[in-house]
């Protein structure tokens, strides 16, 4: 472990890339770190969407990814940040709390607790800025955090209205051992357009022995000089940026901004190599376009649907087909390579009964079939088509209300040794035990057919099963299986398209 002080020097005379909701993803952090940013923080992830994840490497893109138990991507890094990404959470519980960071402390640099939001879901829930009038409540967050961990703490917070509530605050913040505090300068009610109290941020960090971290001033920061110059008037250690980042990544750099369309393309190209949500990858361009949506090229890139709609606007669809090949053959190996360990690890037994049982580790994740050509399905057309009797199913559940089937066929019995949190899956996962020891496809779809499915329930629960090394290697696939989604809902597709005025903009950021 690091000592107190290394944690404090982490958080010193530091330019930050800010918690942005949407905006914080990889292709992003890595982009802020590329132009010259010290930190990035990422978006906030809350802890419920978080608790019950599971962490995989996915050996296709070269990243951990954090993933929910229905599929859902929660947080994805890599080795390029691990030393630089702040990992935000959005919280009301220490005990939550601590358990989110501890999975994820040695994939980042440090943990920031979220006290700033001022959005109605985080009011609601008790999180973000709602924590400011709960100051007890923050001392057990932060001070279990900080006892917690083997990296530093820190957290985000807004101004309060007067000076005394202020001071009271950041230094019972200190007191818990945080390495540092953020601090945007306006109320929990303002948005950017309102003036940041720059002066009160001052008198914070003068009441203060660790760093302050100041936010809120993208309004005056349009070149790199501006950085230090809002820095000073904070009289901060460190600057965190959110919107002027947003518009332009490379605010990082000292040598100057880089023209709107180089920032672009180098966005687009690291969210092709790392497999970005279509819809993701369109707002963050939407919001680096601004005022030039209205132009020619802002009303094609409006009407996009897909990855490569947007890549042929910044001439990269050769460089995305020629990824996402490879993307494909390195998938490819891999699932060949997990079929072979699986059917290598099959194990037959016998039962009571005397009747012999097939055993696989095998997790059915319901996302990588047609709706139309299930394994069941396949093995039922098998049945018919050679004459033999159809399979019996016989499912039995557990305490965690997840279930086990045993599929017979023609007196031999199949089974998945994961438990699936549907009798469905279950099911279906004993009928690919069959086909796959049989030498035979069991439907899976080929791999970026998927590209156009909305995220499906994943036909597991990290707390059905003990196989979870194994159960890891059969879902190592990118996202592109289950997360990834074309954003083709014309519904969807206008929400982008009307979600550009100014002040809807600043109504969409919820830490800046």
């Amino acid at each position: 472990m690091a000592g107190h002080n290394d944690f404090q020097d982490m958080y010193r005379n530091k330019v930050i890339l800010a918690p942005m909701v949407r905006v914080g993803t990889l292709p992003a952090r890595l982009l802020a770190l590329r132009h010259g940013a010290d930190l990035v923080y990422t978006e906030e992830v809350i802890d419920f969407k978080m608790i019950n994840a599971t962490r995989i490497k996915n050996e296709v893109i070269g990243t951990i990814d954090y993933k929910t138990k229905d599929g859902q991507l929660a947080f994805r890094t890599c080795t390029l940040e691990t030393s630089k990404v702040i990992f935000q959470m959005g919280t009301c519980s220490p005990t939550r709390a601590l358990e989110v960071a501890r999975m994820v402390q040695n994939d980042v640099a440090g943990i920031d607790i979220n006290m700033g939001c001022p959005k109605e879901f985080s009011l609601k829930g008790g999180m973000g800025a709602a924590l400011l009038r709960n100051p007890e409540k923050i001392k057990e967050i932060l001070t279990t955090l900080v006892n917690g961990l083997s990296i530093p703490v820190t957290c985000k917070i807004r101004v309060l209205p007067t000076l005394e509530e202020n001071i009271e605050l950041v230094q019972m913040i200190e007191g818990t051992g945080v390495a540092a505090i953020g601090i945007h300068g306006r109320l929990t009610a303002e948005r950017p357009r309102h003036k940041n109290r720059d002066h009160v941020i001052k008198q914070l960090a003068e009441a203060v022995k660790i760093p302050v971290i100041a936010n809120g001033g993208s309004k005056e920061i349009k070149e790199y000089g501006d950085i230090e110059k809002f820095r000073l008037s904070c009289g901060a250690s460190s600057v965190m940026i959110a919107r002027a980042a947003e518009h332009n990544n490379s605010i990082f750099r000292k040598e100057g901004k880089l023209p709107l369309d180089d920032v672009i393309k180098a966005y687009l190209k690291l969210a092709i190599d790392y497999d970005s949500l279509f819809y993701n990858c369109k707002y963050n361009i939407q919001h680096m376009l601004c005022e030039l949506l209205d132009s020619e090229r802002g009303r094609e890139f409006l009407a996009t649907k897909t990855m490569a709609d947007i890549c042929i606007i910044w001439d990269m669809l050769d460089y995305y087909n020629e990824v996402q090949e490879q993307m494909v053959a390195k998938e490819t190996m891999l699932r060949s390579q997990n079929e072979a360990v699986m059917i290598q690890a099959t194990k037959k037994r016998k039962l009571e009964d005397g009747t012999e049982i097939l055993e696989m580790p095998f997790e059915f994740v319901k996302n990588y079939y047609p709706v139309d050509a299930s394994p069941k399905s396949i093995l039922h057309d098998h049945c018919v088509s050679n004459y033999t009797a159809p399979p019996t199913y016989k499912t039995v559940d557990n305490a965690e209300h997840c279930f086990h089937s045993v599929m017979t066929l023609e007196g031999c019995k199949y089974a998945s040794t994961i438990w699936h949190r549907s009798k469905k899956w279950a099911e279906q996962a004993a009928a690919v035990v069959y086909l796959l020891t049989n030498g035979m496809h069991d439907g899976r779809k080929p791999l970026r057919q998927s590209n156009s499915q909305e995220p499906q329930e994943n036909g597991t629960n990290n707390k059905c099963s003990e196989n979870t090394t194994i159960n890891n290697s059969t879902t190592n696939k990118s996202n592109t299986n289950n997360d990834t989604k074309q954003f083709n809902d014309s519904e969807q597709t206008s929400a982008f398209e009307n979600d550009i005025s100014k002040e809807k903009q600043e109504e969409i950021r919820s830490n800046e």
